[in-house]
């Protein structure tokens, strides 16, 4: 099984809960920074290792009319600037082989979205920076596969790798998990993340934009949980209605600490029976 470290948060299959937590898009720095002191606050008070996450860029949209970032090296700069200020790593997808450069100047780990999860030249580009690599399980993949993608990177001698469901497209604008995935996903020795807000989404289903259910995101994190993921991903916002992305989906950032408790000690119960 694989054990490393991103900063201080400590990664390792069966090893304590870690979350991966921040807003969906670097919006700006005011509101980035007021998110990351509340996560930073968390992470002290519950004793958990926080990752703070946020897109430099949106590069996959419903619409070319949705709001795709504020520019890529002042958003980077913004969470190069919270991981000094916080002492927390970041990071943030990549979304092309000529991101990896960039990003990696600024940031801890490097996210591959789910729709690019096959893509191999990213993938080896992305293992090639030395930096922590979290790998997004394709809204189109057999849980099994993932261990092909974490191949790649893991060939250029970087074995940083996190797997993370996000769902399975169920039809049109549809998403399911099937927890079955998570157990199968471990099977390849890297730890496993559940992604307890993108796998709530709605597709493309709200004029536009991407719905969600996000009532439903408590018992799914506890399922997920129970079937033994290492990590849970958490989109937050000060203000989730009127976030420029993801806003059916991403959960206030004042709710997090008691969503975080909850899960923290259904996970030591576990770890207990």
């Amino acid at each position: 099984m694989e054990k490393f470290t991103i900063g201080s948060v400590s990664i390792a299959s069966g090893g304590p809960l870690f979350f991966i937590a921040g807003p969906c898009l670097i919006e700006g720095r005011e509101m980035a920074f007021e998110v990351a002191s509340m996560l930073s606050a968390v992470s002290r008070e519950q004793g958990i290792g926080v990752i703070f996450k946020g897109s430099f860029r949106k590069a996959n949209r419903s619409s070319a009319s949705s709001f795709t970032g504020i520019g890529d090296e002042k958003a980077l700069e913004i969470l190069a600037d919270i991981r000094e200020a916080f002492g927390m790593p970041v990071l943030t997808d990549i979304h092309e082989t000529g991101d990896v450069g960039l990003a990696s100047r600024y940031v801890d780990v490097l996210q591959i979205p789910a729709f690019l999860c096959r893509q191999t030249e990213l993938l080896v580009a992305a293992g090639e920076s030395g930096l922590a690599v979290n790998i997004k399980k394709g809204q189109f993949m057999a849980p099994e596969d993932m261990a092909l993608a974490a191949d790649k990177v893991a060939a250029t001698g970087n074995r940083s790798i996190m797997l993370t469901e996000r769902g399975t497209s169920f039809g049109y604008h549809n998403l399911v998990v099937d927890f079955r995935g998570i157990p199968k996903m471990a099977a390849s020795g890297y730890p496993v993340v559940y992604d307890a807000t993108h796998s709530l989404q709605l597709p493309s289903a709200a004029g536009g934009v991407s719905g969600g259910e996000r009532e439903f995101l408590l018992p799914m994190s506890r399922a997920a949980v129970a079937a033994g993921v290492d990590g849970l991903f958490f989109e937050v916002h000060p203000d989730p209605a009127r976030a420029l992305s993801d806003a059916a989906t991403q959960i206030c950032v004042k709710d997090f600490p008691s969503v975080v408790g909850g899960l923290v000690k259904l996970h030591q119960c576990l770890r207990l029976s």
